[in-house]
């Protein structure tokens, strides 16, 4: 098994580290910028003989060192700063993305693709249409982090730990995205039952603007500790083939009523990538609320101009 990262800063760097500490595959590290991912990736394999990895670590700026890889991971692209919309991204990191995806696929025809470069639902989308892969082998990450920081929230607010919290964030990965109160449980009762529609509100805000709340205190950066181990959960469904449902950004062709748009829905992920698409019983403003949040995200595609 090998897995490549594209992109050597704090997600890519923090990410190849978890997946090496795993050792249940070889791990390729490549960004543009020479001497980023050699540095990074020795610094890590000189903590081999500490915590016992074993598989193969490289880092490159030249995409030859990922030839064969089974699960290619993008994270290249420029973070967001304070005050800029993920939407402001689209520009430049789709030109990254592009490159990206024709230079790694040509190297290894029969990768996965997972993409985490912003706005990563229309990044998902043009990275699909770019390789021509089927859609079970082009996803995204999206709920597994947004629901992972409405864990977060709702675990400090009832004194649990966050493994007892089952979020379920779908759409948009940004302002748009959609929380779903009745398939959100906390030690299984659901959070629509455990507070009041302002309550629910207010973790909702803070659940969409949980990067932005990052953002704000780091000033000069992102996050990266969870979107890392967010996308480390989604390679490990695939490599050990758990067939574990988590919600990630996926194109749909007629599940929820939507065609030719990418958004968070609840999949099942396992080897071969996407095993199955998950259709939620949605009730009318439920449907309504994810309809627009999958029309913002077509805006934004269609800033692609594929």
């Amino acid at each position: 098994m090998k897995i490549t990262v594209v992109g050597a800063g704090n997600v890519g760097a923090t990410l190849a580290q978890r997946l090496i500490e795993k050792d249940f595959a070889d791990v390729a590290l490549v960004d543009v910028v020479d001497g980023i991912p050699q540095g990074k990736t020795l610094d890590m394999r000189q903590s081999a003989n500490v915590i016992g990895f074993t598989h193969e670590l490289t880092g490159s700026d030249s995409y030859e060192v990922t030839a064969g890889s089974d699960i290619i991971v993008i994270t290249a692209g420029i973070a967001r700063k304070p005050g800029m919309t993920r939407d402001e991204l689209i520009g430049i990191n789709a030109k990254i993305v592009r490159e990206v995806v024709e230079k790694s696929l040509a190297l290894s025809p029969d990768a996965i693709f997972i993409i985490v470069t912003n706005p990563v639902d229309a990044m998902t989308y043009l990275a699909l249409k770019t390789s021509g892969l089927p859609r079970e082998r082009v996803f995204g990450l999206s709920g597994v982090l947004d629901g992972g920081r409405l864990a977060a929230f709702l675990a400090e607010e009832y004194g649990v730990s966050a493994a007892e919290v089952f979020p379920c964030v779908m759409g948009e990965h940004g302002s748009n995205m959609v929380v779903y109160p009745r398939f959100t449980t906390v030690q299984g009762k659901p959070m629509s039952d455990l507070m009041d529609k302002a309550k629910q509100q207010a973790f909702i805000d803070r659940c969409v603007n949980g990067g932005a709340e990052i953002v704000g205190y780091l000033k000069t950066g992102s996050a990266f500790y969870a979107p890392s181990a967010s996308v480390a959960y989604m390679i490990d469904a695939v490599v050990n083939d758990s067939g574990i449902q988590m919600n990630c950004a996926t194109y749909l062709s007629g599940e929820y009523g939507l065609s030719d748009v990418v958004i968070g829905v609840p999949v099942r992920l396992g080897s071969g990538g996407i095993q199955k698409v998950i259709e939620l019983a949605l009730n009318a403003d439920e449907k309504a609320a994810l309809e627009a949040s999958a029309d913002a995200v077509r805006k934004t595609i269609a800033a692609l101009n594929i």
